[in-house]
């Protein structure tokens, strides 16, 4: 029997639609270690790869993450992220971590990561974390050491810590070795170039002089 062109195209789609959901392409081979000195001529999905003979230990190793990052800033956080540059030999393994250095009351602020679902432990502190569904629901959950949370991939989410005297620290594994991050606050009011002023005002119900306000404070 032949094969209509829509039965043709139904199983085309569910042949693909497991592929749609992933962040990054499976590694066709065990490892693709980044290649640091590759020319930046043209731009590809990943890094390119030095020959898998010429691969060690050390390009599997980081100390990235040992030393705490400088939380001197508007939010009072720090997020330190491994990546190709300092841990080539996760390249194209659809994998990153994060660590996130909280001062006193310090926020990271809501946010997304468009190519990945995130999973935070508390190493330290008390952090209120939370994320904001698609119907405006918020999920919310209060860190203690040892605890755990998933950030659901593209969704809102924040990292608060709560305690006024004290630093937190946390370490996330994200789903992607490129996750991307859009800060919600920034991505509105400090946009290059900037979105145009009754846009702000009607979206967020605020005046011009808010919108002016809140530029200035994020460097907008």
């Amino acid at each position: 029997m032949k094969a209509s062109p829509f039965s043709l195209q139904l199983f085309l789609t569910l042949f693909l639609l497991p592929g749609l959901g992933k962040s990054d392409p499976d590694p066709l081979q065990d490892y693709c270690v980044a290649d640091q000195n590759a020319r930046k001529s043209f731009f590809i999905n990943g890094a390119p790869c030095i020959d898998p003979s010429e691969a060690t230990p050390r390009h599997f190793a980081t100390s990235a993450l040992s030393k705490p990052g400088n939380t001197k800033n508007l939010f009072g956080f720090n997020s330190t992220l491994t990546n190709t540059a300092n841990l080539p030999g996760l390249n194209t393994q659809g994998l990153s971590l994060a660590r996130i250095d909280l001062a006193a009351n310090g926020i990271v602020p809501p946010h997304s990561h468009p190519r990945a679902s995130e999973v935070t432990i508390c190493l330290k502190g008390s952090i209120l974390v939370g994320f904001v569904n698609t119907t405006n629901f918020l999920y919310t959950q209060n860190l203690r050491p040892g605890d755990s949370f998933v950030f659901p991939r593209g969704l809102v989410h924040f990292l608060y810590n709560v305690d006024p005297m004290a630093s937190a620290l946390a370490l996330s594994g994200l789903s992607s070795q490129n996750p991307g991050v859009q800060v919600a606050s920034q991505a509105a009011f400090a946009s290059r170039a900037p979105i145009p002023d009754e846009v702000l005002k009607k979206a967020f119900q605020i005046s011009a002089s808010d919108v002016a306000r809140i530029r200035k404070n994020l460097g907008g």
